[in-house]
């Protein structure tokens, strides 16, 4: 099992940041090896939600479909996967700042399965792909 936390400050509105992550769609323009993610289930959002994902991590396409298991709109949104070679569970968090807005992902996996990886190395390398896709959501955010 890994997890990974990362945070990143934001020069924009939480509600706008939060709309904007909560909408997995996005997720293929700011999320590197994002292929395409789809709800599944009809609006709004809320606990039960669901959507479906393909991914790539290194090397191997992953595709995954996603519950919210926990949403308090513009602050909280928890998603795990129920169907998926990655077990995941996802928490990004937004929270107002006198910037702007201290957006966090808390993500928790067990790969051991689908990636022969030492776990170390494995937790490296997830924590560097999460720490790359926040920053890429703040320059996108911010411009």
């Amino acid at each position: 099992m890994i997890k990974v936390n990362v945070s990143v400050n934001i020069n924009k509105p939480h509600q706008e940041i939060f709309a904007y992550i909560a909408n997995f769609e996005n997720n293929p323009k700011w999320q590197g090896g994002m292929l395409e993610a789809t709800f599944t289930s009809d609006g709004p959002l809320q606990k039960g939600s669901t959507y479906e994902q393909v991914a790539t991590f290194l090397g191997k396409k992953i595709y995954t479909t996603f519950e919210v298991i926990q949403f308090e709109k513009d602050h909280l949104i928890k998603i795990n996967s129920v169907k998926s070679s990655f077990p995941i569970t996802v928490t990004r968090l937004v929270e107002p700042t006198a910037e702007g807005t201290k957006v966090s992902a808390i993500v928790e996996g067990d790969a051991s399965k689908f990636f022969k990886v030492a776990k170390g190395l494995l937790k490296v390398m997830v924590k560097h792909s999460v720490t790359s896709d926040y920053k890429r959501l703040k320059k996108l955010m911010e411009n």
